[in-house]
């Protein structure tokens, strides 16, 4: 049956069941509006009642599972939003309820999920209702289509939906929303990804235009069971849409998988002009006023078809003011590293070989084994000679130049090293670096180190000194590696020992393996070294609900010594 007649038929059975309740609302002054959707997978809540109950009292008979009603018409005060069996015949007979305060022209979608019987799902996270308050039932623009997200699957893990080289909602998670994501209307390819974006769970259609959805605000759902078999053989996982008319959620149809490699962009050019610099894709501005010494995540680029990224200085204004250009055609599934090295102003640096993206591949976004870290070397100091990287008495690279990447990937068990750049011979050491990949909890992890910046800065517009950095697969300010005899920027290779659980956290860590109240000091920093949180003597626990999502470190320190340990805020 097609998609708009199925709609069509299973919205007017539900519109009898709500018309009363309409025709009831036309005459309210100033009412609520809210839409009720129910997207709970669970066999046992097929079709249930809702019931409404509050200043007014509005019972949902039989509303099946995928349904949605329209936006209904609710006097403003406080409601209690009730499930009950389909058989119900009062507010009391509902088995979850949810009290929620409806404001005057308020406007908002309710949307029931979770599982409700005690056996036979898995997971199963607790019946519930998500209230989103801010509800659009017309796009903000009549050329858009506005697209709120919920992800409703329970046991589909945290996702990114992402469309061609965009990442429309990053890192959603079971019962959350999306904010509005304004689209032009058009026909899309939508894919759900892991929340790293290197695993395409499924990829749908999403025909916006053909759907005649300009000018339309939506709700699409993650619905369903990705393992039906752990799950009493519910409904297979999928994306459906409710419209603001209510009536049978639309699904979005699965369609072949748009082809992408994975890249990873890090600036590491030293020249002053080009301090931060703008980066174009096929034309397009993909990261305005990127900074020396940073580095994006990895990110999604069309595959099997040639591109161009194109370098401008900060603030340009269009691709035309690129002042280099890169084309490649990229393998699809494949992974890359695009470093950006070398001078582009004319005078002022010695030597000054020429700006270039060196490209690395196949690079990696986590470890080859989890008890190592994996790490990926670049030369790119361009008054610094040929060198070795040693450690140990071990040659790690041998006679790596400038522009150039070391052969591959080298597998370190994950402790702290001492580091030693030597000339091509290794009978001279230029400079020792401690690496602590322990301390800084990297195991499994995929990093890339850089030389970067000049020995002699005096010979180069007094830039950047020489040091050794480390980009992270998830991008951010470039971590510098301590010198072998000092503590840089909050890193310490050796003093107090400790463990941060849980470790990805939402809202509070715990440290352990030290007497976290006996004078010691706690500092919590970000990618970037900024210092995002201070306690003293701090306790056992440490809230991080007001940090922004990210890698962070954590310092421990009581004035003797000190240790560093790194954390993920979800």
């Amino acid at each position: 049956m097609p998609i708009q007649k199925q709609y069509i038929m299973t919205y007017r059975k539900l519109l009898l069941t709500t018309s009363a309740v309409l025709s009831m609302g036309v005459a309210m002054a100033q009412p609520a509006r809210m839409q009720v959707i129910h997207n709970c997978a669970d066999n046992a809540a097929d079709t249930v009642d809702i019931w409404v109950n509050g200043p007014t009292t509005t019972k949902l008979e039989n509303v099946a599972f995928r349904t949605a009603t329209a936006y209904l018409n609710l006097n403003a005060g406080t409601y209690n939003i009730g499930i009950a069996p389909k058989t119900s015949t009062v507010v009391t007979d509902t088995f979850y309820n949810l009290n929620a305060s409806l404001a005057a022209n308020g406007k908002y979608v309710a949307v029931a999920g979770g599982i409700e019987s005690t056996t036979g799902y898995n997971p199963a996270p607790s019946l519930r209702i998500s209230v989103y308050a801010t509800a659009r039932e017309t796009a903000s623009n009549g050329a858009n289509t506005d697209l709120l997200i919920l992800h409703g699957s329970t046991d589909a893990p945290t996702v990114d939906v992402r469309s061609g080289t965009s990442t429309l909602v990053n890192d959603i998670a079971f019962g959350s929303f999306s904010n509005y994501v304004e689209l032009p209307t058009a026909d899309y390819k939508v894919r759900i990804t892991t929340s790293t974006g290197a695993t395409t769970v499924q990829t749908y259609s999403a025909p916006l235009q053909t759907l005649g959805l300009g000018g339309n605000s939506i709700v699409v759902l993650a619905s369903g069971f990705l393992n039906p078999a752990n799950n009493s053989n519910g409904p297979a996982f999928g994306l459906y849409v409710a419209l603001p008319t209510g009536g049978a959620l639309v699904p979005l149809p699965t369609t072949s998988a748009e082809v992408f490699a994975r890249v990873q962009a890090i600036h590491n050019c030293a020249d002053k002009a080009g301090d931060s610099v703008d980066v174009y894709l096929n034309g397009t501005k993909i990261a305005d006023n990127f900074a020396f010494r940073t580095a994006t995540d990895f990110f999604d680029v069309p595959a099997k078809t040639p591109i161009n990224v194109g370098i401008a200085l900060k603030n340009s204004s269009s691709v035309a003011d690129t002042f280099y250009n890169l084309n490649a055609t990229l393998d699809s599934g494949g992974r890359y590293i695009l470093t950006a090295n070398g001078i582009e102003s004319p005078t002022g640096y010695t030597p000054n070989p020429a700006f270039r993206l060196s490209v690395f591949g196949p690079a990696r976004e986590t470890g080859a084994n989890s008890a190592n870290t994996d790490l990926l070397v670049i030369h790119g100091s361009t008054d610094a000679p040929t060198v070795d990287v040693r450690s140990g008495g071990n040659v790690l690279v041998n006679d790596i130049a400038f522009g150039n990447y070391s052969g591959g990937y080298l597998s370190l068990p994950t402790s702290n090293y001492t580091i030693d750049i030597t000339d091509a011979t290794g009978a001279t050491t230029v400079k020792s670096y401690s690496a602590p990949l322990q301390t800084l909890a990297l195991q499994g992890q995929a990093i890339t180190v850089l030389a970067s910046g000049f020995l002699t800065p005096a010979n180069n517009s007094n830039g950047a000194a020489f040091g050794l950095y480390v980009a992270l697969p998830t991008g951010g300010a470039l971590v510098p590696l301590p010198t072998a005899t000092t503590s840089i920027n909050n890193v310490a290779v050796k003093g107090l020992a400790f463990s941060i659980a849980p470790n990805p956290a939402n809202n509070t860590i715990s440290i352990n393996g030290i007497d976290v109240n006996s004078n010691v000091n706690i500092t919590v920093t970000d990618i970037s070294g900024r210092v995002v949180k201070s306690v003293n003597n701090a306790g056992a626990q440490i809230n991080i609900s007001d940090l922004n999502s990210g890698v962070y470190f954590l310092r421990a320190e009581n004035g003797v010594e000190q240790g560093v340990q790194r954390f993920v805020k979800l």
